[in-house]
């Protein structure tokens, strides 16, 4: 099974690219990464409702930092990794051992890079060059084992400028120089020149505008900004003694501002982004000045002169000239007359922007919060919701745009302790002495959390906590004087401030310096307001927020509108000293709907075919397009809520409508259904799968499915199980709630019958085009199509790592079986580490691997076709970071393709998929049946924009791939960072939409295209795997490696041990498990 190469390309030496120090771009230059997709529960199959998730509260993600946008986190499906590396003698040749081939070319040496076809030193010729390189450093990296730096996901973006960075003009565009094909070098889009202050090397120019589809006008929550015509200069500030918080820098600078604006400032009103840059409009009448500032503690003030004395703070602020900011650049690049953005110049305007709702709101990355922008809505144990919204200022085909959204998230009620605490554990806390667990889930929960104390009248003293005592306050004791004398915290506040404490059996919270720390009783302290939660939510926390965040379009948009028109940016003092405006008005934008693909459903159906409306399509009359076989089932019960006579039918009812849809499925279980007990769960599986396989062995025959009946409440069970089944016994399984036993709605039996079909190796439907090899850059050669993402842990979960997720076509002309693979990487991880992988093996020698490698092997397998052109969608990849991974995904592709044949590199489009963004659609006539969903109010499916509020230069569009259910839409937004396929603006936006249709888990078109929305399930499901860490904090992450490469723990970036998990069993992982 040679390799054969395509004649029109030519053998490309292997470079890797290696991106080393990471620093970030500057927080104006991305959206908002605050925000991850929730799946829902398998089990939960309703049509209605498998887009749900992505639809309260605008897409499925309560936006602005709530933890609910975490729950992404948790896991998705893992592919393992297939089959060990066989030696091979022919670096040409796949390997044909197993359904994962393995074998690469011997490594030797470090390749020289090809630069545009020509051979080149270490910068491009004529090339700007800048005294402030500081980011990435790109080098030629030695042949060893495929070693990522650490790109961690994008920090909340907060406006300073400290994130700024430069990029060396000639060592990016070096690199993008070598990632070309050789023989395409000379045709890479838009290899200009960049101005040293911007990102150099350039993504693909867009091809032009799309025209397909039905036309319409939409309105986007982008407002225009008009460009202001000062000159802008920048100035670092030094503030000694240096102090971490925000809060006090800003004091520090409103005090200067506040004395010295009239006489040493000139008049000017700074914009200060509350670090180290402050920026006017106009120079200041000095280059470099120190002033001295005195701060009273606002807490002692009132305790007298004395106090207010003995609190006095005093600051030196040094005031010194840095740069100017070309905003001729930033008007050039909106013209399309640059490549890139001068990001230090849009940072400006972003801070200026922020500088009064910062004073006014409680900030959270780039969203305000305030209890007076809305109700405030109690979320549970101790949370309660604040409204709020979302600014940013962004460079778009119409000019400066602010992009403003509504926003919530969870902050901690500012309670007493007590009432704090009683919430959190939900009973009296007088009643009963607290247990261990309660402790420790007091002490986290509290942990950071910034109370007042409220037992000294008018003096409200703040205090962080930072731990409990392990003590009770009646037993507590400490030293009052040198001696060792001690006294009991009891005695202290009664003789102290004649306060009685009654619940002397809680511990005391430990505040201040936990080297030296104090200890306050409970019931004297409150929660001080403002406070943000920023740990995980819980299913009632997030459930609640939902509800909160869930808007429809209309509503949405007139929320918008007001918190505009409150903000008044015409009345801003900052913006009017800037010269910045805004325009009230949402803008207007050409859209397009383009149409539904049609679905190829048996030809034994009565319906052969299907057109969807208005983005749904139901399986009445129709029959799987490949119907998978089921000859051999179980059934395991573990709610004690469900006799056997309720699961025995609810089985049966489940295996007819398999049947009908198409599937060849045995009406009768092997055994009749086993009710056990959640805590036997290990026992039960590995115990009813021997004694199936000891009656099917002597057939020669293997068991085909586990159907399992959980609590609806099931806590760990649900996830040891598929750990269980897709490890240990290599069984596909299917988990149904109980609360759907006793509904047995036919549309959750068509539902669950689609998602087993795959999980058996089946294919539910297909697209009419592609079996008619209609779609352009698809059907005419084997292509296959990737979808990656990297799924991060929660914030708290210090043991945990990141998991990456790759998927890949399995068939074609179809494109609609995906295979995946997982892969544990360091925390925090954003770079997908396992793409391609050398290591020196003791007998074998220099091996390759990786997940890429594995995908294309097995697709050569599947079809007996070698891949003639990769289509990559990258999931989870904020702006400021598609340098670093392009430069180095793009890369380990190359390197995998070309370890299976020297001259084999085919041509690569890499597009990078956001959901974690602000941009809304709204209908321009709500009334409008053309281009509104009755139901929902939203936009309708296949609404495509590619103008006005899109990059003024580069390929990308936002498309609404889906019906919305409840809330409002949430467009996909799709940049492409990387076209050797040169696609056109129609093709890829057409392709996109059509593959939403294919999505196995239900007969609706979904929001992100299939293959990165499979990556995500890939890496939820991954999370099951990894051994729980029950430690209180640690640092060592434990994951998966499932990837073939060295066995045991193994050292990644950062030198942080990642530990493997079981490997997926061969017969689980050829399938879409993770479905």
């Amino acid at each position: 099974m040679a390799f054969q190469m395509d004649n029109r390309h030519r053998s490309r030496d292997q470079a890797l690219t290696m991106v080393k120090n990471k620093r970030y771009a500057p927080p104006s230059a991305r959206e908002s990464s605050e925000t991850k997709e929730a799946t829902r529960a398998p089990g939960q199959g309703l049509s209605q409702r498998v887009e749900r998730a992505q639809q309260h509260g605008d897409g499925g993600r309560v936006h602005a930092n709530t933890q609910y946008s975490q729950q992404g986190a948790r896991g998705g499906g893992r592919y393992q990794d297939p089959i060990p590396h066989q030696p091979s003698n022919d670096p040409a040749k796949y390997q044909a051992h197993g359904c994962y081939g393995r074998g690469g070319p011997r490594q030797r040496g470090t390749p020289r890079p090809y630069h545009d076809g020509r051979r080149s030193g270490s910068g491009g010729r004529g090339v700007p060059t800048t005294t402030s390189v500081t980011l990435p450093e790109l080098h030629q990296a030695p042949q060893v084992h495929h070693q990522v730096p650490v790109v961690t996901p994008s920090p909340p973006e907060t406006g300073s400028s400290s994130l700024h960075v430069e990029v060396n003009t000639g060592q990016v565009q070096l690199q993008f120089q070598q990632l070309a094909i050789p023989d395409q070098s000379s045709s890479i889009q838009g290899m200009q020149l960049a101005p040293p202050s911007s990102k150099s090397g350039r993504f693909p120019m867009r091809p032009g505008k799309g025209t397909s589809g039905s036309r319409c006008i939409v309105k986007a929550n982008h407002f225009s900004a008009e460009l202001p015509d000062k000159d802008l200069h920048q100035y670092d500030v030094s503030i000694s003694p240096d102090v971490p918080l925000h809060g006090v820098n800003r004091a520090v600078i409103g005090e200067l501002v506040t004395l010295y604006r009239q006489s040493h400032l000139g008049g000017r009103l700074p914009a200060y982004d509350g670090r180290k840059s402050l920026y006017t409009a106009g120079p200041l009448p000095f280059t470099t000045r120190t002033f001295e500032i005195v701060l009273q503690d606002e807490e002692d003030r009132i305790g007298g002169a004395q106090v207010a004395q003995r609190r006095e703070k005093h600051f030196m602020v040094v005031i010194k000239f840095a740069a100017r900011a070309d905003l001729h650049h930033l008007a050039m690049f909106l013209a399309g007359k640059l490549p890139d953005a001068p990001q230090d110049a849009i940072q400006v305007l972003d801070i200026v922007l922020r500088e009064l709702p910062t004073a006014r709101y409680s900030p959270v990355a780039r969203s305000f919060y305030s209890p007076n922008l809305g109700t405030r809505q109690q979320l549970g144990d101790g949370l309660e919701s604040w409204r709020g919204f979302y600014q940013s200022i962004r460079p778009t085909q119409m000019g400066l745009s602010l992009n403003i959204d509504m926003s919530s998230t969870a902050f901690i009620e500012p309670l007493p302790v007590i009432d704090f605490v009683a919430q959190l554990l939900n009973r009296n806390v007088s009643i009963r002495p607290l247990s261990d667990a309660d402790r420790v889930k007091i002490k986290k929960a509290l942990r950071g959390v910034k109370v007042e104390v409220t037992h000294r009248g008018n003096m409200r003293r703040k205090y962080r906590i930072f731990g409990l005592t392990s003590q009770a306050a009646r037993e507590l004791t400490f030293p009052i004087d040198d001696h060792g004398t001690m006294k009991t915290v009891i005695l202290y506040f009664q003789e102290t401030y004649g306060f009685n404490i009654q619940h002397t059996t809680l511990p005391c919270l430990q505040v201040g310096n936990p080297q030296k720390p104090n200890y306050l009783p409970m019931e004297v302290c409150k929660i001080v307001e403002g406070q943000r939660y920023s740990k995980r939510l819980n299913d009632k926390q997030i459930t609640a927020l939902l509800k909160v965040t869930c808007q429809r379009p209309q509503q949405r948009e007139l929320d918008i509108l007001q918190t505009v028109n409150h903000n008044a940016y015409h009345e801003d003092p900052y913006a009017q000293e800037f010269g910045i405006r805004i325009d009230e008005r949402l803008a207007l934008v050409e859209a397009r709907v383009l149409p539904p693909p049609r679905l190829k459903y048996h030809d034994s159906g009565r319906e052969k075919d299907v057109l969807p409306r208005i983005g749904q399509w139901n399986m009445r009359n129709k029959k799987m397009v490949n119907g998978g076989r089921v000859n051999d089932w179980i059934c395991i019960n573990f709610s004690r809520n469900v006799p056997d006579s309720a699961a025995t039918s609810f089985c049966r009812q489940l295996a007819e409508m398999c049947q009908i849809s198409g599937m060849d499925f045995s009406i009768d279980p092997l055994f009749p259904p086993l009710t056990t007990r959640p805590e036997n769960v290990e026992r039960a599986l590995r115990s009813r799968y021997q004694d199936a396989m000891n009656a099917l062995k002597p057939l020669g025959r293997q068991l085909d499915l586990l159907i399992v009946v959980l609590p609806d409440n099931n806590g760990s069970l649900y996830g040891n199980i598929k750990r269980i089944c897709e490890t240990d016994l290599g069984l596909a399984s299917q988990c149904c709630l109980t609360k759907h036993v006793y509904k047995r709605s036919p549309q959750y039996f068509a539902n669950v019958a689609l998602k087993i079909n795959v999980k058996v190796g089946g294919r539910n439907t297909v697209l009419v085009d592609a079996l008619s090899r209609r779609i352009p850059l698809v059907s005419d050669r084997p292509t296959i199509i990737f979808g990656a993402d990297v799924s991060h842990p929660h914030p708290g979960e210090d043991s945990s790592p990141s998991i990456a997720a790759v998927v890949a076509s399995q068939d074609w002309p179809e494109v609609t079986k995906y295979a995946g693979l997982v892969s544990a990487q360091t925390r925090r991880q954003e770079l997908i580490q396992d793409l391609f992988k050398v290591w020196q093996d003791p007998q074998r020698g220099t091996v390759t691997g990786g997940m890429v490698k594995e995908l294309l092997i097995s697709f050569r397998r599947s079809t007996g076709q070698k891949p003639q052109r990769i289509i990559f969608y990258r999931d989870g990849v904020s702006e400021g970071q598609f340098y670093q991974v392009l430069l180095y995904e793009l890369d380990a592709i190359r390197k995998a393709c070309a370890s299976l044949e020297p001259n084999y590199q085919p041509p690569v489009t890499f597009v990078v998929v956001q959901k974690r963004h602000h941009t809304r659609l709204f209908a321009n006539n709500h009334n409008d049946q053309r281009s509104v969903d009755g139901k929902s109010g939203n936009i309708l499916p296949g609404t495509v924009v590619d103008s006005k509020i899109c990059h003024p230069t580069e390929f990308d569009f936002y498309l609404c791939s889906h019906a919305g259910i409840q809330g409002t839409s949430r467009p996909a937004h799709y940049h492409v960072l990387w076209d050797e396929n040169k696609f056109t603006a129609d093709g890829l936006q057409t392709l996109t939409n059509n593959l939403c249709y294919t999505y196995a888990r239900c007969t609706r078109s979904v929001s992100v295209v299939p293959p990165a929305y499979y990556a995500h399930l890939a890496a939820f499901r991954a999370r099951f795997y990894m051994e729980p860490d029950t430690s209180d904090g640690g640092s060592v992450a434990s994951g998966v490696t499932t990837s073939r490469g060295p066995t045991g723990a193994r050292r990644a970036a950062g030198n942080v041990a990642v530990k493997p998990l079981p490997d997926l069993k061969e017969n689980v992982k050829r399938v879409m498990f993770y479905c």
